[in-house]
């Protein structure tokens, strides 16, 4: 996988890549309509939606453009979300974004602040990242402080997969 980021923790989490038995844990992300109210996909049905989600984040993986990869809390080893960096085309151009999706009953703790942070620290160090992007649609606004809080600032508003989103962006400094 290229933009690995198995092994690295935060204060309270650690990623590894998703596995199919996370499945059943992240399907309560999909039952909840409040996680998926922004965002326009292919199906709303539950089981459908988390399938084609995890079809993606394999597809990822074997095509080497980066994934999602399970948040696991350092407390009790539960799965409370994923984030990662994903190769993404914007506008025609190639860009890497640092997604992040927290279950429910996990909002409002800052781990999706904590996750992207360090996402973005190991683009910047190890990968030899210059830009990172966040894909966030308009009316997400806990999406939105989220990329706030990393550092990220609003640089366009833009049409992705027929959604409207905003597009963040931070640069490397040297």
């Amino acid at each position: 996988m290229r933009y690995p980021l198995e092994g690295i923790q935060t204060k309270r989490l650690y990623f590894r890549k998703i596995t199919e038995s996370d499945f059943v844990h992240w399907l309560p992300f999909f039952e909840e309509p409040a996680s998926t109210q922004y965002w326009e996909g292919p199906s709303t049905e539950p089981h459908t939606a988390c399938r084609a989600f995890f079809d993606r984040i394999f597809e990822r993986y074997e095509q080497n453009l980066g994934g999602l990869h399970a948040l696991i809390s350092k407390t009790n080893g539960a799965l409370i979300g994923v984030c990662g960096l994903l190769v993404q085309t914007v506008d025609g151009l190639r860009e890497l974004e640092i997604g992040y999706s927290i279950l429910p009953e996990h909002w409002g703790l800052g781990h999706a602040t904590e996750a992207a942070q360090k996402c973005k620290e190991t683009a910047f160090k190890n990968h030899g990242c210059h830009s990172l992007i966040c894909i966030v649609h308009k009316d997400n606004l806990p999406s939105q402080k989220v990329a706030l809080n990393n550092g990220m600032a609003l640089e366009k508003k833009t049409s992705y997969k027929a959604n409207p989103v905003f597009i963040y962006r931070i640069n490397k400094m040297t």
